[in-house]
Formats: C-alpha cells, sequence, structure tokens
C-alpha cells in the first residue's frame, strides 16, 4: 500500500515523513482557498532537492490552466503533478502530454454517484486518480471522509482501464486500515490527520498511519 503524506510545510515535517516510511510527500502551491499548509514554488524547490530517491515528490495545486500548471512544476522541480482544482478534460489531456518524465493525478471529489462517471471520462488520461472529499470552501484539506462506497464502486469502474487509484478525505491512524479494507485503492494520502496540536506532522501519528495502512493492505 503506497502512503503520501502531503502538506509538507517545513524540512522538519519532510524528515518526520521519510522515518515514517512515506512513499510521496506532497507540496500545496498555488491554491484558491486558504490553506495552512500553502508554501511558495521556492520553497517548495527547496523541499524536492532534499528528497532522497525512490520517494516521489508531488505538486498539489488548484491552477486550472495547462500554462499555469506546468510552469508552477518546472518551479518546484516536482515528479508528480495533482491537478486538484476544476479542471476542464482537454486541460488535463494538454497536461499529461506536455508532462515530460512526470506523472499527472486528478482529483475526483466523491460528493455523489456521478463521481464515477467523472472518474471513467479522465482515467485515460491521466496516471492515477486521487479521491477526495469537499465542502463549501475547500476542493480538500476539510478533514472529512465520504462515502467510499462510492469509492470502491470507483475503483471496480476503472479497474480494466488499469488506472491507480489513491484515496484521500479524512483520513487518519484510526481509519485507514478500514478505508483500506473497504476501498481497496493503490495507495492512500493524508494531510491533517497525521497534524499535531500545532499543524505540524507528528512522528507518532505518521509512522502509525503508514503501518496502519500497510498491515491492511496485506490482511
Amino acid at each position: 500500500m503506497r502512503t503520501k503524506i502531503c502538506g509538507i510545510r517545513s524540512q522538519d515535517d519532510l524528515r518526520i515523513a521519510l522515518r515514517a516510511g512515506a512513499d510521496a510527500i506532497g507540496l500545496i502551491c498555488g491554491i484558491n482557498h486558504r490553506s495552512e499548509d500553502e508554501v511558495t514554488p521556492e520553497f517548495a524547490r527547496s523541499i524536492t532537492r532534499a528528497v532522497p530517491p525512490f520517494v516521489s515528490t508531488v505538486l498539489v495545486t488548484h491552477r486550472d490552466t495547462p500554462e499555469e500548471i506546468l510552469e508552477l512544476a518546472d518551479l518546484t522541480g516536482v515528479s508528480t503533478i495533482q491537478v486538484h482544482g476544476i479542471v476542464t478534460l482537454d486541460t488535463l489531456q494538454q497536461v499529461r502530454e506536455r508532462a515530460g518524465c512526470r506523472k499527472v493525478l486528478k482529483v475526483i471529489h466523491v460528493s455523489g454517484d456521478d463521481a464515477i462517471e467523472e472518474a471513467l471520462e479522465a482515467a485515460e488520461h491521466c496516471d492515477g486518480l486521487l479521491l477526495d472529499s469537499r465542502s463549501k470552501d475547500r476542493l480538500g484539506g476539510t478533514g472529512q471522509t465520504h462515502d467510499w462506497s462510492i469509492s470502491r464502486r470507483i475503483v471496480e469502474a476503472v479497474e480494466a482501464i488499469g488506472t491507480p487509484v489513491i484515496l484521500a478525505g479524512g483520513l487518519n491512524p484510526d481509519n485507514v486500515a478500514a478505508a483500506v479494507e473497504q476501498v481497496r485503492p493503490y495507495g492512500v494520502d493524508v494531510n491533517s490527520g497525521v497534524d499535531d496540536a500545532a499543524g505540524d506532522k507528528s512522528p507518532e501519528r505518521c509512522r502509525a498511519f503508514v503501518v496502519g495502512a500497510g498491515q491492511a493492505s496485506v490482511s
């Protein structure tokens, strides 16, 4: 079970995520709503340069044109682009065609059954789908779970296409095992669920999340 720890905003956060055994780290940059974890492109690049081999670096952005998205990817030096905003299928296709060696993830907001059709439409035009929750004022980082039965149906629906599915939205060390067992995703993504009271990454919670996800995937 692949694990991504998102919302890295300091070198300490990075060290904690790496020591916990995360396969990927997420850098939030260029978004359209307030986020406690947003960083500048310059800081994001300093993090990507410090990441060791075999760990993916993911740009999480709400930019909605191919030019803006790819410019941020170039500035930050990431290996993966997570298109988290509301973008057209044409934009997604252009980003992937021009991404070079970078992988492209498309976020699907699971707020009802219509997410299944949206996932099927996007699956052939990206390297992975990330299923997240949304609220009235946030496209992600809500700390809220969504209907995992719909997420499971998305996993099943895109299986023939072969597009990996990553589950996010309100995950934490206490519920990640149940989420993995129900949805059976390729990977899981967490942000605030492994934060301490100050909003920094907690070594204990990060490690418990990675271990819980891994144990559930082999049960």
